[in-house]
């Protein structure tokens, strides 16, 4: 039996893991980790979350239609997202996010082709043998089921650091709704939020080695007494 991580710790080893090792996670695993992400709460205990998890030929399928789909600039999101709608300290925490990943695997900010490449490793799952796809039904302004989604995805998230690990939840992945749905056959009316890439850390890859800092309670808390 595997020694049981404290809480504490599992936060503070959750990361965004940007290079995996090939090794599947045996089905068992995966599945433990679903469980737990299955006691995420949700408005009215509704449990809107639809999950659909990729591996082996479907994995490689569905990597080669998305990025068939960047090589010719088609993009079908079913909801929007951009940084440049954020700005003040959003945006530079976003700006700081960027620099400290890049520096970390040695592209220069002026080398836009390098970072193109860097970017489409995301439409490769950055090498992990498995992806997570939150789809949703689309209720009222989206608003509430997506936050069910994100506690959900949180939740998987930690569970993957307590398994022994890791995952990265991506945006990216949501840019190509359209593709996803038409590769693995989804009906049209669930709205794919966001994709988690998921497997063991290549813990010796420098895009592993670096951490971006968190803002300080004082930035984001306010106690009223």
């Amino acid at each position: 039996m595997s020694e049981t991580k404290l809480f504490h710790d599992v936060l503070r080893e959750r990361h965004s893991v940007r290079s995996f090792l090939p090794d599947p996670v045996p089905e068992e695993v995966i599945r433990s980790v679903l469980e737990d992400a299955q006691l995420a709460p949700s408005n009215c205990n509704t449990q809107p979350w639809q999950m659909h998890i990729v591996s082996g030929t479907k994995r490689d399928a569905l990597s080669k239609a998305m990025l068939a789909d960047d090589d010719v600039g088609r993009y079908t999101m079913d909801f929007s997202f951009s940084t440049s709608d954020f700005d003040g300290v959003y945006k530079q925490r976003s700006k700081d996010q960027g620099a400290a990943y890049y520096n970390a695997i040695g592209v220069a900010r002026e080398a836009s082709e390098d970072r193109r490449t860097a970017a489409r490793l995301n439409l490769s799952f950055f090498g992990a043998p498995h992806a997570a796809f939150l789809f949703m039904p689309s209720v009222g302004d989206n608003v509430r089921v997506a936050g069910d989604l994100g506690m959900y995805g949180q939740t998987f998230l930690l569970s993957l650091t307590a398994h022994g690990l890791g995952g990265i939840p991506q945006t990216m992945l949501g840019y190509h709704a359209d593709t996803v749905r038409d590769v693995l056959g989804i009906d049209p009316a669930l709205k794919l939020l966001f994709g988690i890439s998921f497997g063991y850390p290549n813990t010796t890859h420098a895009a592993n080695k670096y951490r971006i800092g968190k803002a300080p309670l004082e930035e984001t808390v306010t106690f009223h007494h």
